[in-house]
């Protein structure tokens, strides 16, 4: 969890307190449980309230509502303002081959003080299943926000699109998917605890359930990481 919703049904750019409280208990109503085992904070929007926002999150823990708080998107900055206020048990950030940010500061941040991973977007938001092709590309929805994305326009779609390559090629030695290769990677790295993947369909599933048990090799490790250089 973590979005809040105004009065109206709209989403509300707001951390305060009695949103934040209203909204979990919202939660706990609609999913008839007693307990959420993990709430988080989705955007560190607006900044100003982060502090009061992660502070209501620790007083639903620790009033039994919630098993643990997390925060997702956070810079290390913005992690070290809050731990002052909750306990984060986990950060919910982007992070794939074709999105490595988080592996110079963040990842290592949350490593060196426990805090769990579980990471969105493995697939670069479809990029790197081995389905994506140019032709499919131009014909995404005009409000297909992929069509704005500089991960799918020049300079960077043929440097992702080699990377894919290189996916392909690993994905056989190991007989995957590529979008199994590509969730792989992720889990590969010893901060990442898990991976979040979207599928549109059930059927979609059974290409890419398999990246748990998928060992990497450093060679596959290093070949990604000469494609992606």
């Amino acid at each position: 969890c973590g979005i809040v919703w105004d009065d109206n049904g709209n989403p509300s750019q707001t951390l305060r307190k009695k949103s934040v409280v209203r909204e979990a208990e919202s939660s706990l109503r609609r999913l008839d449980v007693e307990v959420i085992d993990l709430y988080q904070v989705h955007w560190p929007i607006p900044e100003a309230e982060i502090d009061e926002g992660c502070a209501a999150v620790e007083e639903l823990r620790q009033a039994g509502k919630i098993r643990y708080g997390g925060v997702s998107n956070f810079s290390v900055k913005q992690m070290k303002q809050v731990a002052v206020e909750m306990e984060i048990t986990s950060l919910q950030p982007p992070f794939s081959l074709v999105q490595p940010d988080v592996e110079g500061e963040i990842l290592p941040y949350c490593r060196e003080n426990g805090i769990g991973v579980i990471n969105y977007s493995p697939m670069g938001s479809g990029l790197l299943t081995g389905k994506m092709t140019r032709e499919r590309i131009d014909t995404l929805p005009s409000d297909d926000w992929r069509r704005k994305s500089d991960l799918f326009k020049e300079p960077k779609l043929t440097a992702n699109l080699a990377i894919v390559e290189v996916l392909r090629q690993i994905a056989g030695a190991h007989e995957c998917t590529v979008a199994e290769a590509a969730i792989a990677w992720t889990l590969h790295n010893p901060a990442v605890t898990g991976a979040i993947v979207g599928v549109r369909h059930p059927d979609q599933v059974d290409g890419v359930i398999g990246a748990a048990a998928i060992e990497l090799t450093a060679d596959d490790i290093t070949a990604l990481e000469n494609a992606r250089s």
